[in-house]
């Protein structure tokens, strides 16, 4: 199937596919565990919007929009989840005559090599967005907070989020005193949170 957006697409217009993507591909209806343990009727398949091309490229235009103006010197968050995010993001903004470096954050320490947790061209003290693809309680965007600071002493301009599921993240990461903004809400998305 050919793609209906590419690189002149306006960022309304991107924005607006990525949301039907989502949507159309992201939105299952069942019994879910989430990774926060609790469960639900329904599950955002992030994976569906983050390792598609056309999806990928949507929300790392979007993001970069979402961005512009910040000074930011680079973009990640929790792996495996923010990895592709970060990676595009940080691509396309080459692209955009822009330097925004990516990173990752390890569950965990590695312990070999570096035996870093954040892996990734970040300079002490610098100034990134901590991405999340999809946030429920807070919790991984939290940790990979915790992590940036403590082995970067990174400022935190914002935590931004693909899709918000509306139970209780938002107002963790803001009620640790960091800014955060979502592009999505599942009710945006046509999912009714009881």
């Amino acid at each position: 199937m050919m793609s209906t957006v590419g690189p002149a697409s306006d960022v309304i217009v991107l924005r607006r596919r990525l949301r039907d993507l989502l949507v159309d591909r992201a939105i299952q209806h069942g019994h879910f565990v989430l990774a926060s343990g609790q469960t639900s009727n329904y599950y955002v398949d992030k994976t569906q919007i983050t390792l598609m091309g056309e999806g990928l490229y949507c929300l790392a235009r979007v993001i970069l929009d979402q961005i512009e103006g910040m000074d930011v010197e680079a973009v990640g968050g929790m792996t495996i989840g923010a990895d592709p995010i970060a990676g595009a993001v940080s691509a396309l903004a080459l692209c955009h005559g822009q330097r925004l470096d990516a990173f990752i954050v390890r569950k965990e320490r590695k312990g070999r090599g570096t035996r870093r947790r954040v892996e990734g061209p970040i300079s002490e003290g610098a100034r990134v967005v901590v991405l999340e693809d999809v946030i429920t309680t807070g919790g991984s965007a939290l940790e990979a907070v915790e992590a940036i600071e403590e082995e970067f002493d990174a400022r935190i301009i914002q935590v931004l989020a693909m899709v918000d599921r509306l139970q209780g993240g938002r107002e963790a990461i803001v009620g640790a005193g960091y800014e955060f903004t979502s592009l999505f809400t599942v009710e945006d998305l046509g999912v009714s949170v009881e």
